[in-house]
């Protein structure tokens, strides 16, 4: 255990991608990005933020990732909500491509119409209405 507070805990990844490589994990169970408040979802952000010079530092590393994988199709492989907070150096074998190689750029109205789609998805008034509602009261889709 690196860090601990009332809701987050820190600790080191029993298969570190590098030496220093910390999870940052909530107390109560969310399966991922979906279940978990937005409140609590920020204060692990904040609380890998306050640990990524410190994880930099001590792994001797030049650099660091801060990775969320939220689902079967996006890599996660356990379903407790958490962030990696990866450090890196040079030549250490670890990826995560982006651009993605396997990717083609699209027609630019491809790119404007899913834009378009997000923003009258997010400015719908049911939808913001219903985000909104879950901000301010800290309602929590809970995963048993």
């Amino acid at each position: 255990m690196c860090y601990e507070d009332a809701d987050v805990v820190a600790f080191m990844d029993i298969q570190p991608v590098n030496p220093g490589h910390v999870l940052v994990v909530p107390r109560e169970h969310f399966e991922s990005l979906d279940d978990i408040p937005p409140s609590l979802a920020m204060h692990l952000f904040e609380v890998s933020m306050d640990l990524a010079p410190i994880v930099k530092q001590i792994g001797a590393a030049d650099a660091l990732n801060i990775v969320i994988n939220s689902g079967a199709a996006a890599g996660q492989d356990v379903f407790h909500y958490h962030v990696h907070v990866i450090p890196r150096r040079p030549g250490d074998g670890f990826d995560v491509p982006l651009p993605f190689g396997g990717s083609e750029m699209p027609d630019r109205t491809i790119l404007d119409v899913h834009a378009a789609r997000i923003i009258a998805t997010y400015r719908d008034p049911v939808a913001s209405r219903s985000r909104q509602e879950r901000r301010s009261t800290g309602e929590r889709r809970r995963v048993e």
